[in-house]
């Protein structure tokens, strides 16, 4: 499963001008990124009245994905999910997802972006691992506004080298990522793997399984 590490600061600080150019240095490096952004402003406007899928929501679909040639979107209720959690559920398959805000998600690694004297935010949260900005601070890890391609570096190198290794099993439970050992993953992994090789499916083709359990009747 993908790494996660999200870009934090204050409004109007620059995050989104940084990550997405640290999303492009990593793209030319030929890997696969997702991008989830959280905002507080609402009522944004995605479809427009007159489209189909306007009618569809305001037929009161709870969910709207729209298929074309050349994209897939997806309309729906905010999940109230935590990063992990939606990184999981729907990204599973990239090398890397990069989240814009969530700066009080707990066990996230954070990149803090920080422009002029504002206070900085890793002094009120936890999991800032590197700052972004352009006055002179002091700490490890510290990068200039413009330095996006050293930051991607700084990425690749941690979170995307050799050395790093993804979990091969992630178990979701009421939207809730739980920890598990890797006896625990790897004896999940064996019985679920084991009854699937029963069932009439092409075996040399299975790379991932996915499961999904409801143990109570809406």
């Amino acid at each position: 499963m993908p790494p996660i590490i999200t870009f934090i600061g204050w409004h109007d600080c620059g995050k989104t001008t940084l990550a997405s150019s640290v999303v492009n240095h990593l793209k030319r490096k030929g890997y696969t990124v997702a991008v989830i952004k959280s905002t507080k402003d609402t009522g944004l406007v995605l479809d427009q009245e007159g489209t189909d899928t306007f009618s569809y929501r305001q037929a009161g679909a709870d969910a709207v994905t729209l298929i074309a040639p050349d994209q897939m979107v997806m309309m729906t209720h905010n999940p109230d999910k935590q990063l992990t959690t939606l990184a999981h559920r729907y990204f599973a398959d990239v090398d890397l997802v990069i989240g814009e805000g969530f700066k009080d998600e707990r066990k996230i690694a954070k990149i803090e972006v920080s422009r002029g004297e504002t206070e900085l935010l890793r002094d009120r949260v936890t999991g800032v691992i590197a700052i972004a900005t352009d006055r002179d601070i002091s700490g490890d890890y510290i990068f200039r506004l413009d330095e996006s391609q050293e930051l991607a570096e700084f990425i690749e190198k941690r979170f995307l080298g050799e050395q790093s290794q993804q979990e091969e099993v992630i178990l979701l439970i009421n939207g809730r990522k739980v920890v598990m050992k890797d006896f625990v993953q790897q004896a999940l992994t064996g019985t679920v793997a084991g009854f699937v090789k029963t069932l009439k499916t092409p075996r040399n083709s299975i790379k991932t399984i996915e499961l999904r359990i409801r143990t109570q009747k809406k």
